[in-house]
């Protein structure tokens, strides 16, 4: 845990990618650790979205697939800066100073288990999906995986459920 000195601020890394779930949990960070306006925060704010590269996103596919790479690399650039606008937007409006935003290529639990060490962090905030057990067994659970592989404490934010409306229900 970092140190309780005035001058050394405890730093909370936020993985954020393209999804609903990943922002209400950087919403929820926002609420439990920072205090809008406050000008000598206790927290030191990273926002870390790990870009997937082409490959590993077309995978294993015929010929023709180098054709499609440069597009599908766009296409992920794109999104990423969609997601640093939208993060940015986040915190603004909850009146936050973001210390940094990354975009880093690569497997999400990597990415995240070097941001957490390379800022020294003292809590990943992580949106989880909300997989049942079978997706996660084939798809991976990256909040999971952090879970247990970072070195510092670890928090899964659930999106709660939309309720249903009495038409639904009968």
């Amino acid at each position: 845990m970092a140190s309780s000195g005035s001058d050394h601020q405890r730093v909370v890394v936020v993985g954020v990618d393209d999804s609903s779930h990943s922002y209400h949990a950087l919403e929820t960070a926002l609420d439990l650790f920072f205090i809008p306006f406050k000008a000598n925060p206790q927290f030191k704010l990273v926002v870390v979205h790990a870009r997937p590269t082409a490959t590993s996103f077309i995978g294993a596919a015929g010929p023709g697939t180098v054709d499609i790479i440069p597009m599908v690399e766009q296409d992920l650039n794109k999104t990423a800066e969609l997601v640093k606008k939208k993060s940015a937007e986040v915190c603004s409006a909850k009146s936050v100073e973001m210390a940094s935003s990354e975009v880093i290529e690569g497997d999400p639990r990597n990415i995240m288990l070097e941001a957490v060490e390379r800022h020294h962090a003292c809590v990943l905030v992580l949106g989880s999906h909300g997989y049942g057990a079978v997706k996660r067994v084939f798809l991976g659970s990256v909040s999971d995986y952090l879970a247990h592989h970072a070195h510092c404490s670890v928090m899964i934010v659930k999106k709660p459920k939309a309720k249903s409306t009495s038409t639904e229900q009968h």
